[in-house]
């Protein structure tokens, strides 16, 4: 599906199509596609009754009658909701989180749920208990994670946009790798309530979609306050779409040089800087700027998120819901063998990882310093945004990989973050947008905006996409 939203919203107000022909037809992709293995659970009956209800309103919104997929990490009313994990392989929500009931108002059509690394802990989507998604540009390569099912299928043409979610690059980093747009919003923005908790100082919901209007109108439906989210922030929302128009007159880039050192490869470097060219070219003033504190984030970050994963997951612990050992014999066998079966690898390191971080003894040596540092990793983006309105760099310091290749090396693969984490420890807005191919792969370009200035960057975002075709660039094309 190469349309954009808005060419599927006219064709569906000028009866060309309809809502129930455009489910069935991503319904069919999503099963012809089922070799890149990007859905865990595809909803056929609830599709096509959401389809039905939406003939007739098209007049209503953009994203009435567009089918798309939310990350399986959302909880949804009766459709199983798996975490990618076996902990939760059964799990069916009575309850819709608040980015489902949104896109349920305006009465876009969800096909499924899907694939992601397991409690969207991961870079590359090999974590998922129900196998590793393949990378539409190439299946012997990861498409990035955790929000890899979502790219894959969206770069795939299955669906126009997809729901992801973002803790330290999850929607951006798979992003890049599969060649599409994927927007961060500010923390807070949108509400985190019924989605499924890794790091909740960090969660934060996001879009994958072929462009940066696409994910504005997606933005426009899923954001505001929600009372039920403690971390929802009370503000009005801006008007995104009359955001788009703005030009890049005067608008002034930081590039800031530490996204671009030891680690990024030369292709990818190369792809990044041409795009910031055409930048100049629409208007833009190019400014070298300095984050002297990025080296802290990629530490940080992994003692944060496994120090509140830790916590989060505690939940799950074979009594209430989620998996259950068989024939427990202590109330400690009930926790350990069904912990020990429930969680993968990757999850069982982390919550390790974390425990250890906030135990007695560590707590200040691990977990205090990294907020500390985590706050003067804040401080820099302040400091940045005093001089510069945007600040750019590749999105990830190289293509997307091959599966396999650091699935041994925990390290190599948290490295692939580098450029990505520190936007969530600041809490702020961020996109990457196709940049260009290195070597036949997709290379991503992150924008990052101070907070709640999601307009500003959309509009930057759209404005190179209107002059460029990147974005427009399908796997197999």
């Amino acid at each position: 599906m190469a349309s954009g939203i808005a060419q599927l919203a006219q064709d569906l107000r000028a009866r060309k199509t309809s809502a129930t022909e455009l489910a069935q037809a991503a319904l069919a992709r999503a099963r012809a596609r089922a070799d890149l293995n990007a859905f865990i659970t595809l909803d056929e009956a609830g599709a096509l009754a959401t389809a039905q209800r939406a003939e007739g309103r098209f007049a209503n919104g953009a994203l009435v009658g567009i089918p798309f997929a939310h990350k399986d990490i959302f909880c949804t009313n009766g459709v199983r909701t798996t975490c990618a994990s076996r902990m939760l392989e059964n799990f069916v929500p009575p309850y819709d989180a608040g980015v489902v009931e949104h896109l349920r108002d305006v009465h876009a059509v969800s096909i499924g749920k899907t694939n992601m690394d397991e409690f969207a802990m991961g870079s590359s989507n090999e974590n998922s208990h129900f196998g590793a998604v393949k990378n539409p540009w190439d299946a012997t390569r990861v498409p990035g994670g955790s929000s890899g099912g979502s790219a894959a299928a969206v770069a795939a043409g299955i669906v126009p946009f997809a729901t992801g979610t973002d803790t330290g690059g999850s929607v951006r980093q798979p992003a890049a790798f599969c060649g599409i747009t994927g927007l961060k919003p500010t923390y807070g923005r949108v509400s985190r309530w019924g989605m499924i908790a890794y790091a909740s100082s960090l969660d934060c919901a996001g879009v994958l979609a072929r462009s940066a209007e696409d994910c504005m109108y997606v933005l426009s439906a899923i954001a505001g306050h929600d009372p039920r989210d403690a971390t929802s922030v009370a503000r009005g929302l801006d008007n995104y779409n009359a955001a788009l128009s703005t030009t890049l007159q005067g608008i002034k880039i930081g590039v800031a040089r530490e996204y671009f050192g030891a680690g990024v490869e030369s292709g990818v470097a190369a792809a990044v800087r041409y795009a910031l060219a055409q930048y100049e070219k629409l208007g833009a003033t190019l400014v070298d700027v300095s984050l002297p504190h990025a080296h802290l984030a990629i530490p940080a970050y992994y003692v944060i998120a496994p120090a509140e994963a830790s916590s989060n997951l505690a939940r799950y612990d074979g009594v209430r819901y989620g998996h259950r050992c068989a024939d427990p014999q202590t109330l400690e066998d009930l926790y350990t063998r069904s912990r020990g079966e429930g969680f993968g690898a990757e999850v069982r390191r982390r919550i390790l990882v974390g425990t250890y971080a906030l135990s007695a003894g560590y707590y200040d040596a691990y977990y205090l310093r990294a907020q500390r540092a985590r706050r003067v990793i804040a401080n820099d983006f302040v400091e940045a945004f005093k001089q510069v309105d945007l600040i750019a760099g590749p999105t990830t310091p190289t293509t997307a990989f091959k599966l396999g290749e650091k699935t041994a090396d925990p390290l190599a693969m948290y490295a692939a973050d580098v450029n990505t984490v520190a936007v969530n420890l600041a809490g702020l807005p961020a996109i990457s947008i196709p940049a260009g191919f290195s070597d036949g792969l997709p290379v991503g370009m992150q924008l990052i905006a101070p907070a709640f200035a999601e307009g500003p960057l959309l509009a930057a975002a759209h404005q190179f996409q209107s002059a460029t075709d990147w974005h427009t660039r399908s796997p197999g094309a």
